[in-house]
């Protein structure tokens, strides 16, 4: 996510537009300041956006699932796998390439639900254990 962020930026900068008046005095010297996103900015800033939806739920299922005793071979299947597949997914939308993006995505779902499933099943675990 963070590189999307400083991704966005530079092709703003690369568009020469902003929709800051201060931004074109100072930061992207000489930029047409418009109320209008330009399509590589607006590509970006959905692959940003897309990668936000989906990161960030799996974060909390992520570290709910380490404090519920994660092992750690399962761990970096689901959350390595999930990283590796989030960052396939941003690269194939950046550059337009369809099926991979779709597939990515799929995969990273797959992968939410996993650790779904693995939350659940620990903290059932953890409730009869509580109760019985």
């Amino acid at each position: 996510m963070l590189g999307l962020w400083a991704y966005s930026g530079a092709v703003r900068n690369k568009s020469k537009t902003t929709p800051n008046t201060e931004d074109a005095a100072r930061i992207v010297k000489g930029a047409t300041v418009t109320g209008d996103t330009p399509a590589a900015v607006a590509r970006v800033l959905r692959a940003h956006l897309n990668a936000t939806a989906n990161i960030f739920p799996f974060l909390v299922l992520a570290l709910l699932y380490v404090l519920l005793g994660a092992t750690p071979k399962m761990a970096w299947i689901l959350i390595g796998g999930f990283t590796a597949v989030r960052f396939l997914h941003s690269f194939f939308y950046l550059k337009e390439i369809q099926p991979w993006r779709s597939i990515s995505f799929g995969v990273g779902g797959l992968l939410t639900l996993g650790v779904l499933v693995q939350v659940t099943r620990a903290a059932i675990v953890r409730l009869l254990m509580l109760m019985g």
